[in-house]
């Protein structure tokens, strides 16, 4: 079951300058920044009361973030929704049609288990499950 929207994955060129803006704009510190080599991302999060706001920086021009930000430039990448038990969530998509990018959920940022959903299954949207790995 969909619990809550998790966070909002936002695709940036310059980490450490996005991360400023946005401690600005928030008024508040990240509370975490963190590297996930397996994505070739480097992350940082600032926390909105039960939400949070991601920011996505690329560590090398082979990563998904890269890649995105040189086809569609800065800006929202995904909405993030945490999710009680992925894998019957993941069952309970495809079941209804819509298309996986991940076959099994894998290890992301911020200690979750997560998969994504393909925008042209969801009307344009990269929507990514994400659970707390326990």
């Amino acid at each position: 079951m969909i619990k809550k929207i998790e966070h909002l994955g936002i695709a940036v060129v310059d980490l450490k300058q996005a991360t400023r803006l946005f401690e600005v704009l928030l008024n508040r510190k990240a509370y975490k920044e963190e590297t996930v080599p397996s994505e070739g991302v480097t992350t940082v999060f600032f926390e909105l009361g039960e939400s949070k706001v991601e920011l996505l920086g690329a560590t090398h021009e082979e990563s998904a973030i890269y890649k995105y930000l040189q086809k569609r430039g800065q800006g929202i990448h995904h909405v993030a929704v945490e999710v009680d038990d992925i894998r019957a969530e993941m069952e309970r998509l495809r079941a209804a049609g819509f298309e996986l990018i991940n076959e099994e959920p894998k290890e992301g940022a911020d200690n979750k288990l997560i998969c994504f959903v393909h925008p042209r299954s969801t009307g344009g949207v990269l929507l990514e499950l994400c659970q707390e790995k326990i």
